[in-house]
């Protein structure tokens, strides 16, 4: 008889499987990243190039459109899982439910998330951010958007047996969003006024250890009703 593999295993396995799936489609993973800089760019044209009024959006700004590529691609989180089957074969695993679903979250931050993060200081010269908060900019998105994946994931979760949800999962998502947002343009405006930012990113990081734990438990637990 075959031995079991081991969670560790079983999750190490699902990110080497989902990383190859994103491999072949790599293309997708470079669309949120060209929908937050068509948004970004707009912005120049439709307040004026001057550097001084730029300046004072730009932390806002980047935050708004990192937020909406990534709420642009979170349908996608378990639809390709559930088109082919993969979704019931996770749940009928002998392993954690919630780690698993741990994996797969991470998988999708780490290809919509992540490639927006390192193209955030192109988008930074572009709204000519002020000097010094591109650091706290960058720290803020580091610690906000694994918590808007996570997020987004339990809401993702619900409405998966749904089709045509993507209305009904922003509606959902966008007012969980918000804090987030608040904190983290909040912080890089701090920053930029000279004030202390420290208490909104430690709000950041708070949020972010509360919805590591809970947020795969939830999402786990939503996937078994929504499949039901």
């Amino acid at each position: 008889m075959a031995e079991q593999p081991s969670t560790p295993a079983a999750f190490g396995a699902l990110l080497r499987r989902d990383f190859r799936l994103l491999w072949r489609r790599r293309g997708d993973a470079i669309n949120p990243v060209l929908f937050a800089l068509l948004v970004i760019s707009l912005f120049p044209f439709a307040l004026g190039p001057e550097p001084t009024t730029l300046a004072r959006i730009a932390p806002g700004v980047i935050w708004v459109a990192l937020l909406l590529a990534g709420l642009l691609s979170l349908d996608t989180l378990f639809r390709a899982d559930l088109d082919d089957g993969s979704l019931e074969q996770l749940m009928l695993a002998p392993h954690p439910l919630s780690v698993l679903v741990g994996g797969k979250i991470l998988v999708h931050w780490a290809s919509t998330a992540l490639p927006l993060i390192v193209a955030t200081p192109l988008f930074a010269t572009l709204l000519y951010l002020p000097e010094g908060t591109l650091g706290p900019l960058m720290l803020s998105l580091l610690l906000g958007t694994p918590l808007l994946s996570l997020i987004g994931a339990v809401i993702v979760a619900l409405t998966v047996g749904m089709r045509r949800s993507g209305m009904l999962l922003a509606l959902l998502a966008l007012p969980l969003y918000v804090p987030v947002l608040i904190f983290g343009a909040g912080s890089v405006m701090a920053a930029a006024h000279g004030l202390p930012y420290d208490g909104a990113l430690l709000l950041l990081g708070a949020g972010l250890v509360m919805t590591l734990v809970l947020a795969p438990l939830a999402a786990a637990a939503a996937l078994r009703i929504a499949l039901q």
